[in-house]
């Protein structure tokens, strides 16, 4: 692989206009299509395999017409202090509201409060459901605008008034901390350089990457229906890694001039070693991303796929377009140690002494040092530390966001907290039950019975009527539990409507489906925590395949697994304090704390997942390469670290910066993701890896090396540390011939 990555490497640098034309060519073609797709409405949530969409499935087909998946908005009223919604002027005002809405051309049906019975028993609350054709994100803005105008009209004869539901839904932003972000990213890069071309390469083609990733996300967003959450996520990985693939080809390339070569072998030899540290690493990130598809969840599936084709993209701008721009760049990236003009320059250090030992040492090699002096207590400081972060998530609270979780200045949260003070806090998560009689004698009998025993179990505050359809086979029923949606006894109730639903039909031949938004909500819980075993031995299973090739050692691939799985869970402890208990959520924006995104566990599994494996190939990569090359275990964990300490620093610091860019999102996911993936980084990159890797290596001696003779005979000669480059460029000095990623 070395030996071809090299000729695409000096291939590029000769060929560079052409290289440039065709990724600028293809990020215009990719602009032009977004640009000329056709808006894309919110994602549609399904998940397949679950009772809950099951019964939306089987309403879609007997109830035609319904509009089951539109928007909805419920418009709260409250009356004055001391007067009751049933006095004369308030009635009046809330059924001109009403008539108001029902003029809209998108509006299906809007439920008048007194008819439905829709008032508080205290008569203070009332509250009129509206009914739409097209989802929340489809909604046309002038819908939406005579919502809010109909809400103002009635605050101006002096009531209270607030609007729930997906009506209202905003496209989300991220705000101006993902600039801020990059912007860090680029400092970082100048001090690393100590140059402004070299640091501003890395930041161009990542965007380049990015451009073109989302522009074709955006482009196929209407066709495959990808919500917006896909290609915020696409940008947020695509944009991180593409920095640092970047960064590590163009240290690699100054190294290659520091050693005397030319420019473009130079830029050959960087793309054939570093480059090849790159291909695995994104190897790694794309096995985890595209791996989310056997939760089998398809709006993750989409989000892992559209993010893995970003990943792929970075990957070969790095090995293309980075020797390219090198090559236009010319004596502008200057050589590894060569003195800049700017603060923060490279400057070179480990220059051999008198007796051929480094006379400054570098910050990682100082480091490294100490490591495999001490590598038992710099081993259990960093499992305690990693343990003890991870403590909170021993209380994981998993959910899906609902009104109840908006922040307290939104009107769906206010409508949210009005309707549970008038109507209990179960009438913000109301179940849908929907009976399937068509294979019963007597389906009216069994549409009773249903309602009956449902009655019966507890925790239950209301059960309405059936409403049969006009083929008088199927019916639903409104069920309001006691408490609040994301309570684990509303879950219980949930399973209890189901186990004497399992009873009914060996009773009738009838269906007892559960469904609605929180049932919804239990069922992808669920099917995450069952996914999640299985997606880890996958994932886990083929990237640990990978190592053993790259690496050629089954103990060191092991280490990475399982150093992964403490930053990991350490990682979740973080965000559970966070956005569940509430630990500097303000510092954090946070303003309203709940249950974690149900997704949030097996996404960051799998995005952290490929992350860390990155940097075990930059570090490690150079160990082993020093280990074959004759040195000793320790000693070639300190070389490791001399050449790659200072590039991993600043790729793991960019990687910081650009996923808490995203914390200052308006959309909570996001928002939660950005923040988690932040703090992933950080652990692995620093602790894992800079800490707990080193000392184990040093514990381990040779035997982190250790592989079978058979298994070695079987493995790939993958050539990752361009052993083949020898030969290639007709080198005689061995020593040049080192990897320095």
């Amino acid at each position: 692989m070395a030996t071809f990555l090299y000729k695409l490497g000096r291939l590029s640098f000769r060929r560079r206009h052409f290289v440039a034309l065709i990724w600028v060519a293809l990020l215009t073609l990719a602009g032009a299509g977004a640009a000329s797709a056709p808006a894309a409405g919110n994602s549609s949530f399904s998940i397949p395999g679950t009772e809950a969409q099951k019964a939306f499935d089987l309403l879609e087909q007997r109830f035609p017409g319904t509009s089951a998946d539109g928007a909805t908005a419920r418009v709260v009223f409250k009356a004055p202090s001391g007067e009751k919604m049933t006095d004369p002027g308030n009635k009046a005002t809330v059924q001109d509201t009403v008539k108001e809405l029902s003029d809209g051309s998108e509006v299906v049906r809007v439920t008048d409060p007194y008819q439905a019975k829709a008032v508080s028993k205290d008569g203070t609350i009332a509250y009129a459901q509206v009914s739409y054709k097209v989802s929340g994100m489809e909604l046309d803005d002038a819908a939406k605008d005579a919502l809010k105008d109909s809400a103002q009209d009635a605050r101006k004869d002096g009531l209270t008034v607030e609007i729930g539901g997906d009506a209202l839904q905003a496209v989300p932003h991220t705000g101006s901390s993902e600039i801020i972000g990059i912007a860090v990213a680029a400092v970082v890069l100048v001090i690393t350089f100590g140059s402004l071309v070299a640091a501003g390469l890395p930041l161009l083609t990542a965007l380049i990457g990015v451009g073109i990733g989302v522009s074709a996300i955006t482009g196929l967003a209407s066709a495959l229906d990808l919500g917006s959450t896909t290609s915020t996520l696409a940008m947020m990985i695509g944009l991180a890694v593409g920095i640092d693939y970047a960064l590590f080809i163009v240290s690699r390339y100054r190294a290659e001039l520091a050693e005397g070569r030319e420019r473009e072998e130079a830029a050959g030899r960087a793309v054939g070693t570093a480059g090849s540290a790159v291909v695995f690493a994104g190897l790694t990130v794309v096995i985890a991303l595209v791996g989310l598809s056997v939760v089998n969840i398809p709006m993750l599936t989409k989000m892992g796929i559209a993010a893995a084709g970003t990943v792929a993209i970075a990957v070969l701008i790095a090995l293309t377009m980075i020797p390219a721009l090198l090559g236009f760049a010319g004596r502008k990236v200057k050589p590894m140690g060569e003195k800049g003009k700017l603060p923060g320059r490279a400057k070179k250090q480990d220059e051999p002494g008198e007796q051929g030992r480094p006379a400054k040492p570098n910050l990682g090699t100082r480091w490294a040092s100490f490591v495999v002096r001490r590598p038992l207590a710099v081993l259990l400081l960093g499992v305690i530390g990693l343990g003890a972060a991870a403590i909170p998530a021993t209380s994981l609270e998993l959910g899906l966001p609902d009104d109840g979780s908006q922040p307290t200045s939104t009107t769906q949260r206010r409508a949210y907290d009005l309707l549970s003070e008038g109507f209990g806090p179960g009438f913000n998560g109301p179940l849908m039950v929907v009976v399937d009689a068509k294979n019963s004698d007597d389906p009216k009998a069994v549409f009773t019975q249903t309602g009956d025993e449902i009655k019966g179990l507890k925790d239950v505050v209301t059960v309405t009527p059936a409403q049969p359809n006009k083929a008088g086979d199927t019916a639903t029923i409104t069920v309001i539990p006691g408490s609040q949606p994301s309570s684990v006894t509303t879950e219980n109730l949930v399973h209890g409507i189901r186990d004497a639903g399992a009873g009914i039909k060996a009773d009738t031949d009838a269906n007892v489906l559960v469904t609605g938004s929180t049932a919804m909500n239990i069922d992808v819980s669920e099917k995450l925590n069952d996914a999640l075993v299985p997606y880890l031995v996958l994932v886990v299973g083929l990237a640990f395949l990978l190592l053993i090739v790259v690496f050629r050692s089954i103990l060191v691939p092991l280490k990475a697994a399982l150093g992964f799985l403490l930053s990991v869970m350490a990682a979740l402890g973080a965000v559970v304090a966070v956005f569940q208990w509430g630990w500097l959520s303000g510092l954090m924006g946070v303003e309203q704390t709940g249950p974690v995104m149900s997704m949030m566990p097996i996404f960051m599994v799998g995005v952290v997942f490929g992350l860390a494996m990155d940097y075990e190939v930059f570090l490690v990569t150079r160990m082993r390469e020093a280990y074959v090359h004759g040195e000793k275990p320790a000693q070639a964990v300190v070389t490791g670290f001399r050449h790659g300490a200072r590039v991993v620093t600043a790729a793991a610091v960019i990687m910081m910066a650009v996923f808490a860019g995203f914390i200052g999102s308006s959309e909570s996911m996001v928002k939660m993701i950005g923040f988690g993936l932040a703090i992933a980084v950080f652990f692995d990159a620093f602790i894992v890896r800079m800490a707990i890797v080193p000392a184990v290596l040093a514990l381990l001696d040779r035997k982190a090396w250790w592989l079978p003779k058979w298994l070695d005979r079987a493995l790939p000669n993958v050539d990752v540390e361009g052993e083949g480059l020898r030969a290639t460029s007709g080198d005689d000095d061995g020593d040049r011939a080192l990897i320095r990623v």
